[in-house]
């Protein structure tokens, strides 16, 4: 009974803190104090960097791969999960916001040249970056509707996230799309079910496959917008371009 009352203060504490900064690092003795309280628990616990949280007394920890969790100020609690923020008629998703940024500092930092783009007919208006998967049915769904996205003057860049992983059938399939000559036919060719002539090259596949799980890609197709904002899975074109504001 004492850990639920104990848990309740701190969620009460949580919730009528006052708002600060958040994304920027913490004091060293601060950061250094939450990650010695966490590794009496777990001496291998990884911890990338400790920031502060839109929530005064409540820090921001990334994990790596582990994702993100909170602590309060002296490491005794963690909490898992979404912090909302609360908003006039919606909740909003305080991490998803933070990686909003992160994710458009990354994406700008892979060059065209590493992606498979198609491109929008006459002006381009808009552009959307794809993780995706040959193998994927929603991906394929996607593809189907490229051309309607390409005439309404949306680009469609795609980087590779073959969800099988690294050296998988998979991964061979699309490594292959970017080792051809011709990636555009080659990935319209296995978006269609069709088999291509397998190719051993260097590409950023790879790359592309550990960008995708830094930023947060847990499936495919997994489309992010200029500002770094995610849509999760299959969308409508028509419903993207109307998302996309065109």
């Amino acid at each position: 009974m004492q850990y639920v009352v104990r848990g309740v203060v701190a969620l009460v504490a949580l919730m009528s803190a006052m708002v600060v900064s958040a994304g920027t690092p913490v004091a060293a003795d601060v950061a250094d104090k939450i990650i010695a309280k966490l590794r009496l628990a777990r001496p291998d616990i990884p911890v990338a960097s400790v920031e502060h949280s839109p929530v005064e007394g409540i820090y921001r920890l990334d994990m790596g791969r582990g994702g993100v969790v909170y602590a309060s100020a002296s490491g005794d609690f963690i909490f898992t999960g979404k912090m909302l923020g609360v908003e006039p008629g919606q909740f909003v998703d305080v991490q998803e916001v933070s990686m909003r940024p992160v994710r458009q500092q990354k994406l700008a930092g892979v060059a065209l040249s590493d992606m498979v783009v198609f491109p929008a007919e006459g002006e381009r208006k808009a552009f959307i970056n794809v993780f995706t998967d040959v193998d994927c049915g929603y991906c394929r769904k996607l593809h189907k509707e490229i051309p309607e996205l390409n005439a309404s003057g949306v680009e469609v860049r795609y980087l590779a996230f073959p969800r099988a992983g690294i050296d998988s059938h998979s991964y061979k399939k699309i490594a292959s799309a970017w080792c051809s000559k011709d990636r555009l036919d080659a990935m319209n060719r296995l978006k269609r079910g069709e088999t291509i002539p397998m190719i051993d090259c260097q590409t950023p596949v790879a790359m592309q496959y550990e960008l995708g799980n830094e930023i947060g890609v847990t499936g495919t197709p997994a489309i992010v917008l200029a500002d770094g904002t995610v849509l999760p899975g299959y969308m409508p074109a028509a419903a993207l371009i109307s998302r996309l504001k065109l």
